[in-house]
């Protein structure tokens, strides 16, 4: 299942999704320019999970490592965000996505404290507004790509769905340990911690 695009207007222009958007694109575009390797890159500037809290945790969030990760991770925030930003203001909305990266970081450093594998990407904040998504719009309308039969179809999900069947594929793969160079429990401490927080941080009145 893919998600392509939700039905569900945002009452306001989401300037920092979209500022969000532009920032990961532009550090992206630079990865490619630089002279430094992308090895070196991450070891500078990922965020290594036996090296402890560092400035990394901030710095990885705005790293990817190829154009499917970020077109992916772009993707979902184009999504979701929005709404998220919608309901918390555009503010409370910057801290909510770095406390959800920042969470993100702090688990994976819990599982996998000498880990000195780096880790980069927006997906741990991004998983955070899935978690916020899937409790303030549990029925909000998600229009998914499905594979059914070797063809694709179009259909609608209710958010809590699609966002229930991603996260218990995090779970089932981060408990089985499967490794595809994906920092799952990365992606689950994200999503808890919007699970947590949104609550908190979405007191803005919608018009």
């Amino acid at each position: 299942m893919f998600p392509l695009k939700d039905e569900n207007p945002s009452s306001i222009f989401p300037i920092v999704t979209w500022s969000l958007i532009m920032i990961n694109l532009s550090i992206f575009l630079w990865e490619i320019l630089t002279p430094l390797s992308y090895q070196q890159i991450f070891y500078i500037y990922g965020f290594v999970p036996a090296n402890g809290i560092s400035f990394g945790i901030l710095s990885s969030m705005f790293l990817h490592g190829d154009i499917l990760h970020i077109g992916g991770n772009m993707l979902y925030l184009y999504i979701f965000g929005d709404n998220v930003e919608d309901a918390c203001g555009h503010i409370s909305f910057i801290f909510f996505y770095i406390i959800c990266g920042v969470g993100a970081a702090l688990l994976l450093m819990i599982i996998e404290p000498t880990s000195t594998m780096p880790v980069v990407g927006a997906s741990g904040a991004i998983s955070g507004i899935l978690g916020g998504y899937a409790l303030l719009f549990p029925t909000a309308k998600i229009r998914t790509a499905v594979l059914s039969l070797g063809f694709i179809q179009l259909i609608y999900l209710p958010a809590f769905v699609l966002i229930g069947f991603w996260f218990l594929l995090q779970l089932g793969y981060a408990m089985l340990g499967i490794q595809t160079g994906v920092a799952y429990w990365a992606h689950i401490g994200g999503f808890v911690a919007g699970l947590i927080l949104i609550r908190p941080f979405a007191t803005r009145k919608r018009s």
